[in-house]
This record gives C-alpha cells, structure tokens and sequence, in this order.
C-alpha cells in the first residue's frame, strides 16, 4: 500500500486528468507506484465512503504486474479497467446478471489480448447497466444485479448513465488510468460525457467484439474511456485490429496502430466542422457552453458552418427492429458457445432466469425489452429495417451532411446534465440533446471531449466524422483540448447541490 507522500505526490496528477496544454508529441507513461494508488483508491472510495460501485472486482497484485510491465510495449504498464460485458481470464464475465455470475471461461477477449500484448495490465472489472441497458426501456442506467448502482463522481446522487456506468465513473475518481467500455448506442458517449471524461466509439469494426457478451453485430464497438484524447487514442492502438472471427474488423489492420503518433501536430486550422444547432436543445445553459466551445473551435482556425440536421424517428424505429432481432440471434449464440457452467444457454433461458430470481433482478424493472425481442423473428422486415438504418443513418445522414455542407467533421453537446438517480422511477434522461444516434446507427466514429459543465454537472462535446475516419475525428478533439478555455472540475465525491 502507498504511503501517504506517494498518495498525495499523485492524486492531484490523476485527478486534474493531465489536461492537455497542446497535442502531444509523446505520451509519458505514469510511474509504476500509480497502480498502487488507484488500488488503493478502490478500496478506500468505491467498496468504502461514496461506495461509488463502479469496479465489481480488482487484482490486488495488480500494482507489482505494472511495476513488470513498465518497459514492456506502448502501454508500459498502464493499468485499465473492463466493463464486465468483455472477456477476461481471471473473473467471470456476468454483463451484470446473476445469471452469468459463474460465466468464467477462463479466456481473454481478443482485445483483452492485444491490451496485455501492448502492456497494459488489467485491472479490474466494471459495473455496467445490466445487460448493456437493453433488458427494459424503464431501466435506471448504472444498476446491475451483481454491483449495484454506479454512483457518479461529480455528484453521488446524480447518474452515471450508462451502459458504461462503472467504467465512466471510474475514470472520472481515478480508479485507473483508463478504462474499456462498449456501445451499441450511446454506451460510452453518454457516461463520458456525464462524467466529465473523454469517450471514444470507434468506426464498428476497428475493435473485435468476439468473446463480448453482445446486443447487435451490426452496431456493438469496444473502446476507450480515458481523461485526455491522447490517453485514449493510445489506448485505442493498443486494442483495435483485425480478428478473423469477426469479419467485420477485416479492414482494421489498414487503420490500427497509427492514432496516437498521428496526434502530433494536430490542428484545427482551416479545418470545416459543421455545427448541428437543433442538437443543442433549448436550455440556454447549454447552449451558452456550446457557444463558448463553438468560440473555442473558431479561436483555435476552424471554420464553423450551421448544418441543418433534425432527428428522423424513421431511422430509430429501423434501429429499433435491427437491435431486437440481434439481441435475440447474437445472445443465443454467445450463451450457447460459452465454456462456463452457466445456467442459461438462450435469451429465452434468460428471460425463465429473471422470473425464477424476480426478487434480485427484477425489483426495480422488468424484462419487457427481453420479451419483445423474443418476439422479433421475421427476417425479411430485419434485412429491410437493418437496410433503412444504415442508409438513413451513414449515406443519407452523416455521409449527406459533411458533402452537402463541404465539412470533414459534425460537431454537437453529447448530452444534457446528470439527472437524479432513482431505482423506483428509472431515467430520466434529458430530451432534445446531442446526435450520437447518428454515428451509433451508422457504425461511424463518435468522440466526446468535456467542454465545461453546467451547474457543476459535465457536459461533452461530441465530434462525429466518415466511417474509417477515426484518427482526423481524434486530431480533432485534441486539438479542441488544447484550445478549451472552459474548466473542466474534480469531482466532488458528494451529492449536488445548488450553489
């Protein structure tokens, strides 16, 4: 365990999240004893007082596997956290559900692997919203049955979101250097943004999703969840390439590798980003930050063009029927492959598992999403609705966007504020705010920045850019960084309250 001189030599580093003054050329690599400091973070403020409940289980060896792996691969040792929907030799892999609390294959996620390949040691695991957040449409983001509700850093009482509940948070209280979370739609984005960190949704396909527990092959991605962009791209090196059993990820290999060495000089001079102003909602508060960061992109050399872009319901009603059918194709599989003594080999399995155990999983809300998903079988209106979703979301949306209006990236709030938790009623998120869905429907790269808060609560900036394009989505949120004039706050470690 540190003594106190290392704790408090640390603590102010980590929890200033290392802002970025410029894009850097190089990214020095925390000392070992750092790994011993988040250990000791955990075990102080997350299984003690806030009990933020953001990590389900650590390695307590994990500071001396650092200390080994400081010289070894780009990562150096850095310790990263994993949402517990991912793969990991030592732990079960639960998704949250009691249902797969003895889910231990004994294997790495291909991107597990590539993380240790590069150096990087594992930390842990992370709460997540059960199930990814698609067993019912009254859920409250962040709880799960097997840890609980993800508390969020900067106001205890306030949520998380989710599904990438406990990798957010732990971020955000410093619990690792960084962590993995997975999205679908708006997994990652929406709790780094509420929680005051950097997010990453790469292009699906850059990051293997083989041996994680699945919703939707067409839209589910891994990726970074860090305090800078620079931390995240490096991250994101380090996980992302081509798997064979994934053929999605067939072109990665071109792209992976290259995204933190291509943050050097990163510039937003003469670059075209176009501006979604109905994304911004209508609460003033917001909107004066997303002006202050629109001065920001525009002080730093961007030309900022307004882009005329408004929700089409047609293309989350497609999206609606894709992610149902895969659930329900993708679960069975994954449940009926796994090696571990589980109690449940199908989506069907699961639902008899919920009803049997309703007074642990389903004390807060149901399973009428699992239910309806049981009953989307028809191919032909999938094949159609996956067609129209992709099309309305990729050529007609972001694609039709950045050529009509000659801009290289869309820029818009990721989300409102941080609402109250409540397991009684569930979410309640804030209408009318951000774009994500776009970039989620259409499997493109999706990247929130912290761009300041709103009554002491974060809020994320989100660039959103072409498939593939992941690296000049990235060189644009450091540059953005370095260019910020917003503060961005510790968390506080208590509940909001009004100033």
């Amino acid at each position: 365990m540190p003594n106190a001189r290392l704790l408090a030599a640390f603590l102010p580093v980590f929890a200033a999240g290392c802002v970025l003054k410029e894009p850097p050329q190089s990214i020095p690599a925390p000392p070992p004893e750092a790994t011993a400091v988040y250990l000791e973070r955990i075990d102080h403020l997350d299984d003690g007082w806030p009990r933020l409940n953001a990590v389900i289980a650590y390695d307590k060896d994990a500071a001396a596997k650092s200390v080994a792996a400081a010289g070894v691969g780009p990562l150096e040792g850095r310790a990263v956290l994993v949402k517990d929907n991912i793969e990991t030799r030592e732990w079960p892999t639960t998704a949250g559900s009691l249902a797969l609390a003895d889910n231990a294959t004994g294997r790495d996620a291909p991107l597990i692997a590539r993380l240790r390949a590069a150096g990087g040691v594992v930390l842990g695991k992370t709460n997540l919203s059960e199930w990814a957040n698609i067993r019912s449409n009254n859920s409250t983001s962040g709880w799960s049955a097997v840890g609980g509700l993800t508390q969020n850093p900067h106001a205890t009482d306030r949520n998380a979101c989710g599904s990438s509940s406990g990798s957010g948070a732990a971020v955000a209280a410093d619990f690792a250097w960084a962590a993995i979370g997975t999205e679908t739609d708006g997994s990652i984005t929406c709790p780094a943004s509420v929680n005051g960190i950097v997010g990453f949704k790469p292009t699906v396909g850059l990051v293997s999703r083989t041996h994680v527990v699945p919703i939707s092959v067409t839209q589910d991605t891994a990726g970074p969840m860090a305090h800078t962009v620079a931390d995240a791209a490096l991250l994101l090196d380090a996980i992302s390439g081509s798997d064979p059993v994934d053929p999605a990820t067939a072109p990665a290999d071109q792209y992976a590798g290259r995204f933190a060495a291509g943050l050097a000089g990163a510039s937003l001079m003469g670059v075209r980003i176009g501006v979604l102003r109905k994304a911004a909602g209508k609460r003033a508060d917001v909107i004066a930050l997303f002006d202050r960061a629109l001065a920001d992109l525009r002080n730093a050399g961007a030309e900022l063009v307004e882009v005329d872009y408004a929700y089409n319901p047609a293309m989350g009603e497609a999206e609606h029927t894709v992610l149902y059918y895969e659930l329900r194709e993708g679960l069975d599989a994954y449940l009926k492959g796994s090696p571990a003594n589980i109690p449940v080999r199908s989506l069907a399995d699961v639902v008899a598992f919920n009803r049997a155990h309703a007074d642990k999983e389903m004390r807060w809300f149901g399973q009428e999403s699992f239910e309806e998903a049981l009953q989307t079988t028809d191919r032909a209106t999938y094949e159609k609705a996956r067609v129209d979703a992709r099309r309305l979301a990729g050529k007609e949306g972001i694609d039709k966007l950045l050529k009509d209006n000659g801009v290289a990236l869309l820029v818009a709030p990721t989300e409102g504020m941080a609402w109250p938790s409540d397991l009684v009623y569930g979410d309640a998120f804030p209408g009318g705010i951000g774009a994500g869905s776009l970039a989620a429907v259409a499997g493109y790269p999706h990247l929130t920045v912290p761009m300041g808060t709103v009554d002491r609560l974060p809020v994320g900036l989100s660039f959103m850019g072409a498939q593939w394009d992941d690296l000049n989505v990235l060189r644009a949120g450091a540059a953005y960084e370095a260019a910020r004039t917003a503060e961005v706050p510790k968390p506080s470690l208590g509940p909001w309250h009004p100033e």
